[in-house]
Formats: C-alpha cells, structure tokens, sequence
C-alpha cells in the first residue's frame, strides 16, 4: 500500500462537477472498474443492484452500515432463484441478515457460503456442472465487487458510523499512507480473516488450535491432517514439508516425534503465517521454515505435502490452496520426489479425488504421473469426508462431494530394474 502512485491503478469518478480520482487496490488484481457513481443512503437495492449487474460501480459516501445492509439486500438478488416468486416487502423486511464476505474456494468456510439458490443444480455432466459453477462464482463476486468503499491514510473510513478496521486492513493489506478506494466486499473478506485469525481453528491431531493469517487457507477440513497424524512413521530424523501453508502439518509431524523438519513454502504470507503458529505451539526449534518453490536442497526420510487439489485457475490469493494450475504443483512434486527422498525413505502425498469424480484428472494419469518419476505406491490410506457440504443434497457439485475420498499416498522410489 505504500508503492508510489504512477506505478499502481487508479479509479476516477466524477463528484461535484469535477473529476476525483484514487489509487485502487484490489487483492484479487480485479481491475479498477470504468464507470463509477456517487451513491448514499438514498440509493436503493434495485436500482444498486441493476447498476452493478450494467457494471457500474457505486463508490458509497452514506452511513457505513447502510452499506453494508446494501450489499446484503444486492447478494439476495443475485442469489434469488430466477424463476422463482420475488419476496414480499414484509418478507424481505423479515429474512434474516447474513453477513456477505469475500468468496473464497468452494470448500473454504464463509458466512452465507452454504446458499446454492441461483447457481447450477445437481445433476448433469460433472465437468460441465464445475465449470458452471465457477462461471456463476465469478459473476456473483463481480457483482457484489461493485460497492466500493473510499479510504483515508491508515485505512481510516471516511463514513458516517464506520468501524476502526485498522487492525483488519493492516494484516492484510499493509502499511497505508495515502487515500485508497477498495470494493467493500473485500473490506469484509479482511474482516472475516481477520477474526479467524484471532479466533484460530481447532485442530485435534494438534490439541491445539491454528491460527490462519490473511490470504492462508485454514485447515477447516481436518480429514488430510488426521490422515498425516495416524499414517505409520518408520523414521522420525529429517522430514520435509512442501507448501507448508499454516504450518499445520509441520506441526503434527513435530508433535509425532520427527525431530528435524524443514517446511518450504513461496508465499510470503504463508511462510509468516508457519512461523508464528509453530512458534506459539512450541516448535520453532525443531522446524525450520524456508521459502523456496518446492523442495529445499538434500534429502529426507519422510516428504509430506497436500497440494491444491482440483487443477483450475485460482481467482483469488485464497483460492491458490484449492486450485493447482494444470496439476503444476502435484506434477513437481511427483516428478522431483525421487530426487529428495535419502534411502528407503518415504513420500506422504495427501490428495482428494473429488478432481477424478468432476472429471478434471483421471486416475490413470496420477499413477501414470507416479510411474514416470519412478515411484511405487507402498500403500494408501484413506478417509471419508466430515464437511457439511458433503452432505448438502442441493449443492451444485453433491454427486462428486458425496463420492469423495481423500487419500494419504504412500510413495517410495521404485526398484532399479535390471535387465
């Protein structure tokens, strides 16, 4: 937030018979939106919302929390099922509010995130139903992107009943020393990390609890850090944790007795994130937390990672845990694993199938990956999932939830065949 303004984006709108402009910020490099509005408190949700779904964006001068209740009331109407009855004024007056937050990956918590109402229903092809319902996340967030929220230096809000979010933007936006426009959805997406960082998460494997930083993807789904807590460990001297994340899985491994872990991730945000909690936890001499791509230099017993699971492009800095580019980061892995692993040591790769069961990889291409890099599969372990949505009949992608497995991949160079 502090990098000079010819060098970052800028958002213009015209106020008072003049043209304003500001330096945009954006986390998820959504681009500074063209057309931009002055709206307040006599802005109503119909007509915010139409201009928002003509991409016009509102920059809101009212009372602070008259905007949030606005973005609130634009979430129904995108969420609305098109062919379904309009509430009621009496009806909308009565629905309960729900706190509207950054979307995040498809699996990662957020108030509100279980409403499926106006995305593809269950059923149809797996892969043509993913795809649909990425298209409608990225319009949802397009849309609801479109309130946005002036900023004074040290991410002061000029508003009327506005809240000190110093702290919330801070983390994850930075230093502030200069006026900035954000989109409120955003702000709120900060709020929310924010408070899971102060709050953490409750791991069971740790006794303990995980406390993400902005930006770092929370171990919510506590099946893979249950698979890495009860898989049998032979050797307890050197292990490797590639893209460490939260630290999470460092930590279990720490706490199982291994005595020297070095946990890699490239992240910066991550790599503090690791740092803080396997501090906190008691760890930090005997976890050594590093940023490099992939693998640290040398080798190991034991090489653990839990890659993004689904290949896809992420959206957002969040959605880099859950979405793997064309498989890059699972492929490295795979293909350098034999080169780091010390003699008759062992390669832990924790990965879902929900990919196979969407039809974006299959799995004669993951053991095809495997026998290429000259691994053999000792075994593997697998577990059910606990989340909700699993369980979720409406969810766009039930049939692949429910068919879900996620697996702790026992991996060990193969045999040198001679001839």
């Amino acid at each position: 937030m502090t990098t000079q303004e010819h060098s970052v984006p800028m958002v213009s709108w015209p106020e008072r018979g003049e043209t304003r402009s500001a330096r945009w910020f954006s986390e998820s490099g959504v681009a500074p939106p063209r057309r931009v509005i002055v709206a307040d408190d006599r802005m109503n949700a119909d007509r915010a919302y139409r201009y928002a779904c003509e991409g016009t964006a509102m920059l809101w001068r009212g009372d602070f929390n008259n905007a949030r209740a606005l973005l609130q009331a634009i979430a129904r109407r995108v969420d609305a099922k098109p062919d379904g009855p309009k509430p009621n004024r009496m009806q909308r007056k009565a629905a309960p509010a729900r706190a509207v937050v950054a979307d995040g990956p498809f699996d990662a918590p957020a108030a509100g995130a279980g409403n499926t109402e106006g995305l593809p229903k269950a059923g149809g092809a797996p892969k043509e139903a993913f795809h649909l319902f990425r298209m409608a996340q990225a319009q949802r967030a397009r849309i609801l992107g479109m309130l946005l929220i002036p900023f004074d230096a040290g991410h002061a809000i000029p508003l009327r009943r506005a809240p000190d979010l110093h702290k919330a933007c801070s983390e994850a936006r930075g230093p502030c020393d200069s006026p900035y426009v954000s989109s409120l959805r955003e702000l709120l997406g900060a709020v929310g990390a924010h408070q899971w960082r102060r709050k953490g998460v409750e791991v069971a494997a740790l006794d303990d609890r995980i406390h993400p930083h902005y930006g770092v993807f929370a171990p919510v789904r506590g099946e893979y850090v249950d698979l890495v807590d009860s898989a049998p460990l032979a050797v307890t001297d050197l292990a490797f944790d590639i893209g460490t994340g939260t630290g999470v899985l460092a930590a279990v491994l720490a706490r199982r007795g291994v005595k020297r872990i070095i946990a890699t991730d490239s992240d910066p945000r991550a790599l503090d994130c690791a740092r803080d909690n396997l501090a906190r936890l008691g760890y930090r001499n005997k976890v050594e937390v590093r940023q490099a791509d992939m693998f640290p230099d040398g080798r190991a017993s034991l090489i653990v990672c839990n890659p993004p699971w689904l290949p896809g492009k992420p959206a957002t800095p969040l959605e880099r845990a859950v979405y793997d580019p064309e498989s890059r980061m699972l492929r490295a892995f795979i293909a350098g694993l034999a080169h780091h692993l010390a003699p008759g040591g062992e390669g832990w790769l924790v990965l879902s199938d929900l990919a196979e069961h969407l039809h974006l990889r299959s799995r004669e291409e993951l053991t095809g990956w495997f026998a290429a890099a000259g691994l053999a599969v000792i075994r593997k372990h697998d577990i059910l999932p606990r989340h909700p949505k699993a369980f979720d009949a409406a969810d766009p992608l039930a049939p692949a939830r429910r068919a879900e497995v996620t697996s702790l991949w026992r991996l060990a160079a193969a045999p040198v065949q001679t001839a």
